[in-house]
This record gives structure tokens, C-alpha cells and sequence, in this order.
């Protein structure tokens, strides 16, 4: 472990150390006074001129996401727009009816929620709907996930569970935490296209689970998903309680303000209002034409600088406050997912991409910043400021010293020790945890990364990688249907020989054959320690 100043005092001398650095904080700190943010990219060593070099890419930038706003064609693969700023400013909206769907669907989303809380709309037993359980996966799960814990608190009249993934073990930890609260939960199934297979296998499961206790799952469900999809019209077969829209202008990684992110929001009782309304201010200051007062083309200039325009350095996200402990997390698909590109726009190999992992303040502090410090510098550092402690009187650990104070101390502290030791970092400050600052938090991160993607010359709003590794899953479980169907009882056969029988790849085969063994009682096994000689066979 990292041994950084015991106290406040001592990291304030570490600051009269660095007083040189005042001169280029005041040049290179950015404020909006009237929202409470900062950014502080003076610990980021880029050279003066280095904006003005910048400035062909940073006009290509702010005129590609003029058009996007304007309701250009963002992704080629299906022929969309993107326009996920309009969620949160529906007046920027390219067409009345966009306007007019964004505007009744938030208005549904809030009577929905307030019906729910009232008792109006209620389980099938007659009482008041207490819990939710949310399934869906990437950006259908992580933002949720992420909000819940930002905002979460003991007040909140609905409790929340996920099933985020396809993982048996996983649901079986979920369904034991609900298991005497299924006739009080409220389901919400998120998917787009409705053939997600990971949501669907939740979905199935959580049905069985509702069957199974007498309860009719349609009582109990809700889903988001698009218009006319599989989940659709499966929910509107089968009597759910609503409906909500995911729109096809929006992609999974930036739908948190869309039904994705507002209908649990609004079931916790978090104030979906606010939440969009910092997004929207954030969008407004983001718009600005002068770099030095646009938050996001500095953030994502410091991207390119960090890199070398080519991802060269990974980026560590290190909020301090429990709250934003799941920022890190939310920010690796909307960054990665966006960015991790193989070809350009001009559809050259470029291999772009930026790794984005994070901890907690200051529990870094005790886990990976001895690393950051000494170790090997393939990295930047973005501290992640909140300025209010806690909402409950202060406490003191020390004379005049509360554990609040402890916290800032050590991200001072860290972010010094760390700069002494040529380490590069961006701060970032937000007044305090709430809807509205986590709302600017993301909008602040979404335009960065639209902006970072013009800056190397690739779109950032679609990502054939995600459908390739998909394909290739369905691929393996059509393969497993042939390994099945070769199985018999008897001595038993190698993964070659039934390889040869089905033309596949003998390794494929074999760890085909290895699962199906493992969880599949009539499947049996000869180990041996050659992998070529163990042999499968049916009981």
C-alpha cells in the first residue's frame, strides 16, 4: 500500500510544495459557477500551443456534432439517427412528432410511477407493488445499476434487484433475496429488439419463479423495449400492466434518459425532472464554440493528448464518494463501446480505443495506487471532486477534523503524490451527489466521447464488435445441438471423432462436450490427461 499524508496538515504542505503549479491551475480551471462544476485539466502536461495545433480537429468535431444534434445520419449500420441530447431537450427534437413522443412517454413514464405509489395500480393480490426487479443487460442494466446507487437511500419507497447477465448461479442469488417477495415485486424487462438472449433467458427464469408461487407473471410486468419488437407484442399478448417505448434513435449505451433509465428512476422516487434538467444544462454549456470554456472538448482533448490520439494510455476514473463507486463501471461501455474501433471513417485499420477501469476514493488509495505511482505509466487519472460530506451534522474524528475531511485530504494528497511522480490527472467537482449533478455527469461524459470520436476520425455510435461476438455465441450453441445429437451410450467418443462427424473444430468440440458434462447429469466422462483421449458418452 500507497503510504500518502496521515492528515490534512500534512497533505497541505505537499500543496505549498506544488505552489508553482497556481499559475497554470488559474489558466487551465474551468467553472460553471451557476451549476457548481469544475474541470481542472492543469495537471494534465500539454503544451501551450497544443490547442492551437488542435483547432482543424476541434472545428471538424464541433461541426459533426452540430449535424448529430440536427438529426444526421449517425449510424450507418442501421440507418439511424442519434439523438440521444434530444431526451433531455425535447425541443431539440428534428421533427414535431419526435418532440411529441419524447414528451408523452416521459409524461406516462411519471403517472405510471405516481399510479404505483398510490396503490392505483396494484398486484394482482391487491396490495401496493414494494420492489422491482429490473432485467436487462449492458446499457439496459448499468445505468439503472449506476443511478440506484448514486441516488439510492433508505426513504425510497421501492427497493431494487437485477438480473444482468445469463448466469444461472446468478439469477438462483437474486430469486433467494426476493423469494418471499415475488407477489409484491414489479418486473421491468428492457431490451430493444426484444431478442436479446440474455434478457430473455432472465425473463423466462423470473416467469417460471411467478408461475411457480400461483402468480400470473402479466400482473406483475412491465417492458421497455421498441416499438413492434418480439417483447412487444409477447407484452401485449399476455396483459402487462405497461408498455414503454425504447426509440430507435437511441443507443443502449446512452438510453439512461430515455424509459431505460426513467421508469426505475421514477419507481425509486428519484426526481427524473432534475435528473434530466442537469443533463440538458450541461448539454447547453457543452455547445460553447470556445474551447476553453467547453468541458467536454477539454476533457476529450486531455483523451487525445493522454494517447496520442490512439488510446496509448489507459483512463482511471476515481470518484471520491461511495455513491459514484459505479461511474467507473458505466463509463467502460459508454466509452469502450464507443471508441474500440478497428477502421476509421475513411475505413482504415486504425485500432482505436481508450481501457477504462476505477475504483473508489480512498480505497484506492489501499489497493491499486501504489501501482499508479511507481509503476508502469500506460495511464491518466480523472478525480472525481463531490464537495458536500454527508446531509446529516458533521462528525468529528479529530479536533476539528471530520472523516469528510479525511476524504478530501487524501484526494489532494493522492493527486499531488501522484503529479511529484509525473503521473497526469483531470479533476472534476460536482457540489454534491443529487439527480441534477449525476444528470450533468453523464451528459458531461456522452459529448466528450461524440467529440473524442471526431478527433481520431471514427464513429462513435455504432459497434460491429458487440454483433460479431454474438454471432459467434449462436454459432457455438447450434454446435452444441450437433455435439448433443452424437452422443450415445457405450465407451463413449473423443472430441475428435465426433469433430469429424459434425466437420467442426475438435477444440470447440471439446469444450462443448466438457459443459454439457459439467451440468448435464446423463452426459458422462472418462477423464484421462490428455485432453485427445478423454472420452463422452450418455449414461
Amino acid at each position: 500500500m500507497l503510504r500518502l499524508p496521515e492528515s490534512p496538515t500534512a497533505v497541505s504542505l505537499i500543496l505549498v510544495a506544488s505552489s508553482s503549479l497556481w499559475q497554470r491551475f488559474q489558466q487551465y480551471f474551468l467553472r460553471y459557477g451557476d451549476i457548481g462544476f469544475s474541470i481542472d485539466i492543469s495537471r494534465m502536461k500539454f503544451p501551450d500551443d497544443f490547442f492551437e495545433k488542435m483547432q482543424p480537429k476541434i472545428a471538424k468535431a464541433f461541426a459533426a456534432m452540430r449535424e448529430l444534434e440536427a438529426g444526421a445520419i449517425a449510424n450507418p449500420d442501421e440507418q439511424r439517427m442519434v439523438g440521444h441530447y434530444w431526451l433531455r431537450n425535447a425541443a431539440l427534437a428534428p421533427t414535431n412528432e419526435l418532440r411529441a413522443d419524447i414528451e408523452e412517454t416521459n409524461a406516462r413514464i411519471k403517472k405510471f410511477a405516481a399510479d404505483v405509489h398510490s396503490g392505483k395500480i396494484k398486484t394482482a393480490g391487491g396490495e401496493k407493488f414494494q420492489h422491482i426487479l429490473l432485467i436487462g443487460i449492458g446499457g439496459s442494466a448499468l445505468g439503472p445499476q449506476f443511478i440506484s446507487d448514486a441516488l439510492g437511500s433508505a426513504d425510497d419507497p421501492m427497493s431494487i434487484y437485477f438480473l444482468d447477465n445469463t448466469d444461472p448461479d446468478g439469477f438462483d442469488r437474486v430469486f433467494d433475496k426476493i423469494d418471499n417477495l415475488f407477489s409484491r415485486t414489479l418486473v421491468i424487462v428492457i431490451s430493444k429488439s426484444g431478442g436479446t438472449k440474455e434478457t430473455r433467458n432472465g425473463m423466462l427464469e423470473a416467469e417460471a419463479k411467478y408461475k411457480a408461487r400461483g402468480l400470473e407473471f402479466g400482473k406483475h410486468a412491465v417492458a421497455v423495449t421498441g416499438v413492434g419488437s418480439e417483447l412487444d407484442k409477447h407484452a401485449e399478448k399476455s396483459g402487462w400492466l405497461a408498455r414503454f417505448p425504447m426509440h430507435d434513435w437511441v443507443g443502449g449505451r446512452t438510453s439512461i434518459m430515455s424509459a431505460v433509465g426513467l421508469v426505475p428512476m421514477a419507481l425509486q422516487g428519484f426526481n427524473i425532472d432534475n435528473f434530466l434538467a442537469g443533463a440538458a444544462a450541461m448539454d447547453e454549456r457543452t455547445r460553447a464554440n470556445d474551447v476553453r470554456q467547453n468541458a467536454a472538448m477539454l476533457l476529450a482533448l486531455m483523451w487525445f493528448f493522454a494517447g496520442n490520439g490512439r488510446g496509448e494510455k489507459d483512463m482511471v476514473i476515481l470518484p471520491y464518494k461511495d455513491r459514484l463507486a459505479l461511474f467507473s463501471k458505466y463509463l467502460q461501455q459508454l466509452v469502450m463501446e464507443s471508441l474500440g474501433k478497428e477502421k476509421d471513417l475513411d475505413g482504415n485499420v486504425v485500432h482505436q480505443g481508450i481501457a477504462v477501469y476505477g475504483n473508489k476514493g480512498s480505497t484506492d488509495q489501499h489497493a491499486y495506487v501504489q501501482q499508479l505511482r511507481d509503476g508502469v505509466l500506460n495511464f491518466f487519472v480523472t478525480f472525481i471532486e463531490v464537495g458536500k460530506d454527508r446531509d446529516r451534522a458533521p462528525f468529528e474524528v479529530e479536533n476539528n477534523v471530520t472523516s469528510g475531511d479525511y476524504l478530501h485530504g487524501f484526494l489532494r494528497g493522492t493527486r499531488a503524490a501522484l503529479y511529484e511522480s509525473g503521473r497526469e490527472s483531470i479533476t472534476i467537482g460536482i457540489p454534491e451527489v443529487n439527480a441534477f449533478n449525476v444528470g450533468a455527469l453523464i451528459a458531461l461524459y456522452e459529448r466528450a466521447v461524440g467529440f473524442y470520436g471526431s478527433l481520431v476520425n471514427i464513429n462513435a455510435y455504432h459497434q460491429p464488435g458487440v454483433e460479431a461476438g454474438k454471432k459467434a455465441a449462436t454459432r457455438l450453441l447450434e454446435l452444441q445441438k450437433k455435439v448433443r445429437e452424437k452422443l450415445a451410450p457405450g465407451p463413449g467418443k473423443t472430441a475428435e471423432e465426433i469433430a469429424r462427424a459434425i466437420d467442426a473444430d475438435p477444440e470447440d468440440v471439446f469444450h462443448v462436450l466438457c459443459h454439457l458434462a459439467s451440468n448435464d447429469s446423463r452426459v458422462e466422462v472418462s477423464t484421462s490427461d490428455e485432453p485427445a483421449e478423454e472420452r463422452f458418452s450418455l449414461a
